[in-house]
């Protein structure tokens, strides 16, 4: 299956490697350090670099408690980033919001994925992404980031995170997004607990016969603090075998703040497959 994102065309039957690029005061494990578009190229830049086929950009925090921000305050830290690394560097740039307003005036600077951790929710998103036209990543999550992490409860996770996802595939298809240009996230650390959250990486493979590609991000999640014990600047080991996983079970893009330890990660896991062919 390949996708094309604004121009670039990828397929989705091998694994690519997502760098994180968080232009926010306050995103769990990097706010404040790219918050200048200079800085945030330079870091892009790297990151592409290192082999990421995505740089993910994004504005507001979703970290658990984490409070809105305003519509022109989000178009003020990411508008200039996404034109500064479309026209700058090769490579799809996502763009990581839930805010109509920004899907639309990103997709006019070049952008190539919408990356919407509410699934299209707020009111006005869906049209804005079928005007766009462009690939759009639709995230489960259980409340909001105020309050995700409030005992978030499933009878089963796997099964009903499904159910939510194909009925938000259903709501952009039935408003004109093109099936083909959809991708699904099962959100990990989104109102989940630690159970949740190794059920859901336990069974990913499960969520492959939905018929879309998977994006999932787990890079440095507290989860992996939780089994490991480990700080966020500490996990990058766990990240590593997190995302290996994932790319044994057919996750498409993994979404990472280390895209060189994981990008070798991924080529070691496509060559075991091709091996295995």
């Amino acid at each position: 299956m390949q996708i094309d994102f604004n121009g670039r065309t990828l397929t989705m039957d091998q694994c690519h490697v997502m760098g994180i690029l968080n232009v926010t005061p306050d995103s769990f494990s990097d706010g404040g350090q790219y918050t200048g578009v200079s800085d945030a190229l330079f870091r892009a830049r790297r990151m592409v670099d290192e082999g990421a086929a995505f740089i993910d950009v994004g504005g507001e925090s979703t970290r658990p408690g984490a409070a809105p921000v305003s519509v022109q305050e989000e178009l003020d830290r990411v508008c200039p980033v996404v034109e500064a690394v479309v026209r700058e560097l090769d490579v799809v740039v996502s763009v990581d919001t839930s805010t109509p307003e920004l899907m639309a005036a990103t997709a006019q600077l070049g952008a190539g994925l919408i990356n919407d951790v509410r699934a299209l929710n707020r009111p006005g998103a869906v049209e804005a992404v079928r005007q766009a036209g462009l690939p759009v990543c639709l995230m489960h999550m259980q409340g909001q980031p105020v309050d995700m992490q409030v005992a978030p409860r499933y009878q089963s996770v796997t099964r009903q995170v499904s159910a939510f996802l194909m009925d938000r595939v259903r709501v952009a298809e039935e408003a004109g997004i093109a099936p083909e240009n959809i991708l699904l996230d099962p959100g990990f650390g989104f109102g989940k607990n630690l159970q949740h959250n190794l059920q859901l990486l336990a069974t990913l493979d499960r969520f492959r016969v939905l018929g879309y590609p998977l994006l999932v991000g787990l890079s440095r999640k507290s989860m992996l603090g939780a089994v490991t014990g480990r700080e966020v600047t500490e996990r990058l080991p766990a990240s590593l075998a997190a995302a290996t996983i994932a790319a044994m079970k057919g996750a498409a893009i993994i979404r990472v703040h280390d895209v060189r330890e994981t990008v070798d990660a991924v080529r070691l896991v496509s060559a075991v497959k091709e091996a295995g062919l």
